[in-house]
């Protein structure tokens, strides 16, 4: 079990909702580790769909990034379409 790979297992509980990260499972690859999210995380029908990632394919801001990364966008006016008029043809927007 050593060079199993750890994923990431994310459950969708009812249609039309997000996935949401519930746990990890380690396995010896992606199909072995749906099967083991399916048993430890849906044994009482507590979803509809399940999503297995290798936890090293996650890429994640760190808290020490919030500002930059989330800060409004209002001063970076290249982000808005406000410098240009548009043509007739495409009306409104």
């Amino acid at each position: 079990m050593s060079d199993w790979t750890l994923f990431e297992v994310f459950v969708r509980s009812k249609h039309g909702l997000n996935h949401k990260h519930v746990g990890s499972v380690h396995a010896a690859d992606a199909a072995m580790a749906l099967e083991n999210a399916r048993e430890l995380y849906t044994r009482r029908s507590e979803g509809v769909s399940i999503w297995v990632v290798p936890s090293k394919q996650i890429t994640a801001s760190s808290p020490d990034e919030k500002e930059p990364l989330f800060d409004p966008a209002d001063d970076k006016v290249y982000r808005h379409a406000t410098f240009y008029d548009l043509p007739k043809e495409v009306g409104h927007m």
